[in-house]
């Protein structure tokens, strides 16, 4: 029988979504373990995890060998044990015998640079990796306001934004669903802050894009794509994401809220509506063989759709292992769906016989 192995960092991580695929592994011929990298014998090749027990639907300690098929579900920190796992997985992935249901992709800058030279560059908001307080400082002069975004960020965290003032500056982040501001009185107050900032993480800029409603709330639109049964990309549905008034973010973890597209479609002019659906179209046809020409194969794209006040539509952020909360709220018929998706996906892999390419020089470890 095909194993199915998912892989986290922790084992506490999603597990509503990972005990549903599990549930479902046997009627697809599978068996379904998970496991920590860091659990993995590098001597024996075994792996001290769980495997899942379709008669008791329970998971059982075990010790197998490593999964035919790994679903990597690892978000990464600055914590050590992630630190230990990056490597380990950067393994798993140069190996022959193993196939990944996706491979990731690289940062949000190193995304940025493939993706700018693609017939998808009008859609990205311009980036710079901010390698000294200078550049913060010149954007600001002709700018006047822009967004700090860490290029390995995820969820919205440690995204800031910044306003030049006649003399003195507005920085103003979210965290812990609370907006958080501050104003600098000089530009040296601004440096001090700045440069304790990029020490820490690595920064890149943009320019400041009006991407509220009209109750001053960000919002975005979320997209889900995904390979299905047959190799074939399709989008598994969309979503509205709204955020605090007067805030930053729209992510869920940051208090965000969802509702329904067509319920918000409801709102926009028919040439409106026309308009955005066309260019959402444009946007998902491209963007997984622009990526997948340019990096390895990938199962699943999270999208992130920013439209501005002046109706231009743009690329705010593209995730390679996303999640589903918006489309449970917002489309709870297509759960099944989404609970079967990997497992399909990783049969059609297996039986079709198809290797997928790979490279042997990593750019996948920030996701």
């Amino acid at each position: 029988m095909m194993t199915f192995g998912i892989m986290t960092l922790s084992m506490d991580s999603e597990n509503s979504y990972i005990d549903e695929i599990a549930r479902r592994a046997q009627s697809c011929e599978m068996e379904c373990f998970r496991f920590l990298p860091s659990k993995i014998d590098p001597h024996s090749l075994q792996v001290q995890g769980k495997r899942f027990d379709p008669i008791g639907l329970q998971w059982i300690e075990s010790e197998f060998t490593i999964p035919d098929i790994i679903y990597d579900r690892c978000f990464y920190g600055d914590d050590e044990h992630s630190k230990q796992c990056i490597p380990i997985v950067s393994w798993l992935k140069s190996r022959n015998d193993i196939t990944f249901l996706g491979y990731g992709l690289p940062n949000k800058l190193e995304l940025y640079d493939a993706l700018k030279s693609s017939i998808l560059a009008p859609y990205l908001p311009p980036s710079q990796p901010v390698t000294n307080c200078g550049i913060v400082l010149k954007e600001l002069k002709t700018k006047n306001k822009l967004i700090l975004k860490p290029i390995n960020g995820s969820q919205g965290y440690g995204i800031y934004y910044v306003k030049k003032n006649e003399k003195t500056y507005h920085v103003k982040t979210e965290k812990q669903k609370n907006i958080i501001s501050r104003i600098f009185p000089n530009e040296a107050k601004l440096i001090q802050w700045l440069q304790t900032l990029i020490n820490q993480h690595k920064y890149m800029l943009q320019p400041y894009l009006e991407l509220s409603n009209d109750e001053l709330q960000p919002f975005d639109i979320r997209l889900l794509l995904q390979k299905n049964e047959q190799g074939s990309w399709v989008e598994r549905g969309r979503g509205i994401r709204k955020g605090n008034t007067g805030g930053l973010l729209s992510n869920l973890s940051a208090g965000g809220s969802v509702i329904n597209f067509a319920s918000w479609a409801t709102t926009l002019s028919s040439t409106k509506y026309d308009y955005i659906c066309n260019e959402l179209e444009y946007i998902i046809t491209n963007l997984p063989n622009v990526l997948e020409k340019e990096f390895m194969p990938l199962f699943e794209l999270g999208v992130d759709i920013g439209i501005a006040k002046n109706g231009s539509i743009w690329i705010l952020d593209v995730n390679s292992k996303p999640g589903r909360k918006v489309l449970f709220h917002t489309q709870p018929d297509i759960t099944e769906t989404l609970y079967q998706a990997p497992l399909l996906y990783g049969k059609y892999i297996s039986l079709s016989g198809i290797q997928e390419r790979k490279r042997y020089y990593e750019k996948t470890l920030s996701h």
